[in-house]
């Protein structure tokens, strides 16, 4: 499967969106618990207020953390996800690689593990994802691979794909369950680790008024908001084994998955993957039981409602 896309739909700026933008600023962002719905005034306002959380991640960024820990990875091979693998591996974390086939660039950072043949949409295969891990449980696991149907899907064109729309939520939402619980039910996921559920600010339902003022993209937002649900619910049951679940949009990356909106990458804030991976990774850093259940925005470290 592709890495998972790393933001909904473009934007689009309009008298509508400033209305469900006030709204919602009255309804918590205006408190900073929040973040902004419309993506380019997010970015402009950062820009405005001189955001260097935003603007710098490495000006909060601190990686020693990682150092030593073992950390499973899904979809390590590509994208974003290949981005945190070298990260990871910078920092001095044992990165135990959960792919469906490996890739030159990923065998080059000489994982501690890299585990192949991990289909996200098949039960066997994720039923002997355990076995496969040689060194022990894990201190971290980030769920990241994905899929992203790319085509822009609208019922008045007749352009719906349910099948394709089936394989996004297969892959997005029942995908990140069958590892975790693998891992779960094997002890390689024990009281004191932590689990990144990587999904998207698509998946907020609250903010398609804003994002998606015409409809569409319909698996997309459907599969992203069944992934958040996923990591909720798994966050309470993990609850009394002291186990947090966070879930984290990881922002706009500059991806082959994302090149297609390439025209506003400058517009929307879009930055490099290598950047994007230093501020899921400084998320990552911030999981406890305090913050278990919630579902968090990677460019400023603020709430997306769900």
């Amino acid at each position: 499967a592709r890495d998972h896309d790393s933001m909904a739909l473009p934007s689009i700026t309009s008298s509508r969106e400033a209305v469900t933008s006030s709204k919602h600023e009255k309804m918590g962002a205006s408190n900073s618990q929040y973040s902004m719905p419309d993506q380019p005034a997010r970015f402009a306002k950062a820009k405005a207020d001189q955001n260097q959380r935003f603007l710098d991640i490495t000006s909060v960024y601190d990686p020693s953390y990682l150092s030593g820990l073992r950390v499973g990875l899904t979809g390590a091979n590509r994208g974003i996800g290949l981005s945190l693998a070298k990260e990871l591996t910078a920092q001095g974390a044992k990165v135990v690689a959960i792919v469906r086939k490996s890739s030159p660039e990923l065998d080059a950072l000489k994982p501690e593990e890299v585990i192949t043949g991990i289909e996200a949409t098949s039960d066997e295969a994720c039923k002997g994802l355990a076995g496969k891990v040689k060194g022990g449980k894990l201190d971290v696991l980030i769920n990241n691979a994905g899929y992203f149907y790319e085509p822009v899907e609208m019922i008045g064109d007749s352009s719906l794909n349910f099948s394709e729309e089936l394989k996004m939520i297969d892959i997005c939402a029942l995908g990140p369950l069958r590892v975790t619980s693998n891992l779960f039910q094997n002890g390689l996921l024990v009281e004191g680790c932590k689990v990144a559920m990587i999904t998207s600010q698509g998946g907020s339902i609250s903010w398609r008024t804003t994002q998606n003022p015409n409809g569409g993209d319909y698996g997309h937002h459907m599969s992203k908001a069944a992934a958040n649900m996923m990591g909720v619910l798994v966050a309470q049951e993990f609850r009394q084994h002291k186990i947090p679940v966070t879930i984290l949009h990881p922002g706009f990356n500059k991806t082959d998955m994302t090149k297609k909106y390439e025209k506003i990458w400058e517009i929307e804030g879009a930055v490099d993957a290598s950047v994007g991976s230093k501020r899921v990774l400084h998320e990552v850093g911030k999981i406890d039981m305090e913050r278990t259940g919630k579902f968090f925005n990677c460019e400023d470290g603020l709430e997306i409602p769900w």
